[in-house]
């Protein structure tokens, strides 16, 4: 891992977009912040129990077909078109920009994600591990209305309108305007994640940029300051 500082419990971790895996089919797109499918680096496995985040590009009418998974809490936030999810629990839905998808695959999901629409989609995939394994599989799937400031789009106990998650993580979407300050405080003894989705800023003097990611402990960052294009982004905050 690229190590910005290391000062015992304020160690901060920074994954330039550029130094990320890259898989590229006629179809698909894919990005992968941390080792993934034939991409394997031991220093890159996750950052706690975040073990995937992949930012994907699909083609109209391509996808990933029907295919299994178990024992991870799976996380879609659709950036831009539509995907067409069926799976092995009766759900057949599409989800839209906006949208986010939280699938507990617990004892055994399979499922298919399908771009029906008429021009590519572009989403993040994420995986989180549950709190244990065996967990019952679940499903939730709603729109948010992404602002300037956090917005809440994960917890353990789906507080407020947030989805739930089998882990006690939670994650935030914002969209701020050039110049914004975002507040980047956690809860003491969580590590946070942050990800650029898209545009640009910076923290304490150092710039980041679509698809950077940073990786910290509570109180270790001063606040985000959205660029001259403003920025969109997530946040984590993992236990």
């Amino acid at each position: 891992m690229t190590s910005l500082t290391s000062a015992g419990a304020d160690t901060l971790v920074f994954r330039p977009a550029a130094e990320r895996f890259h898989s590229q089919l006629d179809w698909l797109d894919s990005w992968h912040s941390f080792s993934f499918s034939h991409h394997h680096d031991p220093a890159w496995m996750g950052f706690g129990p975040l073990r995937v985040i992949n930012d994907d590009t699909i083609a109209a009418g391509k996808g990933f077909g029907l295919h299994p998974h178990r024992d991870m809490e799976i996380v879609t936030v659709m950036v831009e078109g539509q995907l067409n999810h069926r799976d092995s629990m009766g759900h057949t839905a599409v989800l839209r920009e906006g949208e986010v998808q939280a699938m507990s695959a617990g004892t055994g999901v399979v499922h298919s994600e399908m771009n029906l629409g008429d021009r590519p989609c572009r989403l993040l995939q994420i995986w989180i591990e549950p709190v244990r394994r065996g967990l019952p599989p679940g499903y939730g799937q709603k729109p948010f209305a992404i602002g300037p400031g956090w917005t809440p789009l994960l917890s353990p106990d789906a507080a407020g309108d947030t989805l739930a998650i089998q882990r006690p993580v939670q994650l935030w979407r914002a969209q701020p305007r050039p110049g914004d300050a975002l507040d980047l405080a956690i809860a003491p003894g969580s590590q946070g994640w942050l990800q650029l989705i898209d545009g640009e800023g910076e923290i304490g003097g150092r710039g980041l940029q679509r698809g950077d990611g940073l990786g910290f402990s509570a109180g270790a960052l001063p606040a985000f300051v959205a660029g001259p294009s403003g920025a969109d982004l997530l946040l984590f905050a993992l236990r």
